[in-house]
């Protein structure tokens, strides 16, 4: 899950299916699908959101929508 990754580590996207369907059309509106390469910049302490880097651009995510995001580590 995109939840449990460290800061700095590459991964590729495996399933988005298991996400609020908004929240799935806003990461396939910028480009981010199933195969696609992401990149954790940080995790906001609190439970804030996680940010992820993919074709260059930076995007927030809620740590719930995270932990429904399947990945594997590159």
């Amino acid at each position: 899950m995109l939840s449990q990754l460290k800061k700095g580590v590459k991964a590729r996207i495996k399933n988005i299916s298991e996400i609020d369907a908004l929240v799935r059309r806003r990461l396939l509106d910028l480009g981010i699908t199933e195969g696609s390469e992401v990149c954790v910049k940080c995790a906001m302490p609190f439970g804030g959101p996680f940010m992820i880097e993919s074709y260059g651009q930076c995007i927030g995510i809620r740590r719930k929508e995270a932990s429904r995001i399947e990945v594997e580590k590159l």
